[in-house]
């Protein structure tokens, strides 16, 4: 896992250092030139960041649903070990997109927060998930809490991506890409860029999932150890 850690640090330092420095002409000659983005101008280069984190957190909550689903078929606890540790990861890279997309919307809207539908949209997966995490500390019974936990973890995981993918490209809004929107036909939303951005988005892509890879070891491991430590005290 230490190599899987590594390679994730690189590819996302690649990321942060090429999506930033990289400069942004309306004609480009090299490939150390991106192309200026219609209506984006350099806010485009949030498309780094921001979306590989969107991805992540539905690949946390699809995760969560997958172990959810394993539990109630094995009542392994382990399951929902690992079923509650990447609903944890999915939260944090969900935070994560709200903050990076409520920076882009402060420097192409003129305040960070608009109740856009995609913003609306990954609000309420948070409160979502919140309520998640709500239910298992309420929960006495590590045999109920296991059980009502992967039922409702996949349930949410079914919403997260109507939530982040489809909602908010059916109803009309501010965002790029949105139905009726205007700016829906640039580029950037359709993801029609050329050869040296598809590089830095999807190295960006792969070094965020790596990342959230290693991460979910790491946390399953802990909260493995702390369950062999309660189980120990009792």
């Amino acid at each position: 896992m230490n190599s899987l850690k590594v390679l994730s640090i690189i590819l996302i330092t690649f990321t942060i250092f090429a999506g930033i420095t990289v400069p942004m002409v309306p004609q480009p000659q090299s490939i150390f030139e991106f192309p200026d983005i219609p209506g984006l101008g350099e806010t485009a280069r949030i498309i780094f960041f921001h979306v590989p984190a969107a991805w992540v957190s539905v690949l946390g909550f699809l995760i969560s649903l997958y172990f959810g689903f394993k539990y109630l078929r094995t009542k392994e606890y382990n399951y929902d070990i690992k079923s509650v540790s990447a609903a944890g990861l999915g939260m944090l890279f969900c935070v994560l997109a709200m903050v990076t997309g409520s920076l882009w919307a402060k420097f192409a809207w003129g305040s960070f927060w608009n109740w856009d539908p995609r913003e609306t949209s990954i609000f309420i997966l948070l409160l979502i998930y919140g309520a998640y995490f709500a239910l298992r500390s309420a929960l006495g019974s590590d045999e109920i809490r296991a059980r009502l936990s992967a039922v409702y973890a996949i349930l949410a995981g079914l919403t997260a991506p109507f939530f982040i993918f489809i909602m908010p490209r059916v109803i009309g809004g501010l965002h790029p890409g949105a139905e009726g929107d205007s700016s829906g036909s640039i580029p950037i939303a359709q993801l029609q860029m050329p050869l040296n951005m598809y590089v830095v988005f999807f190295t960006g892509l792969v070094g965020f999932t790596l990342l959230f890879i290693w991460l979910l070891n790491v946390r399953i491991r802990a909260v493995s150890v702390e369950y062999q430590l309660l189980i120990k005290d009792q």
